[in-house]
């Protein structure tokens, strides 16, 4: 059987901690700052868990997810 490909824009986006969370960058910080506060940049900046709804769509991109690395 051949190998099963990860989606590799997903790789990138998309991080599997050690519990099997799905970890996702909030959007609104890449652009066009200068006129969002410095606090709302700030909670802009940390990681947040993917939703119950969208987590069988990302586990698709990530066939690996699962597995120990």
């Amino acid at each position: 059987m051949p190998k099963m490909k990860t989606h590799r824009s997903g790789a990138k986006r998309y991080h599997v901690t050690a519990g099997g969370k799905i970890l996702r960058r909030k959007a609104g910080k890449g652009h066009l700052l200068q006129h969002k506060s410095a606090s709302r940049k700030r909670k802009l900046s940390s990681m947040i868990e993917v939703s119950a709804t969208h987590r069988k769509l990302v586990l698709k991109e990530l066939p690996y997810a699962g597995y120990s690395k």
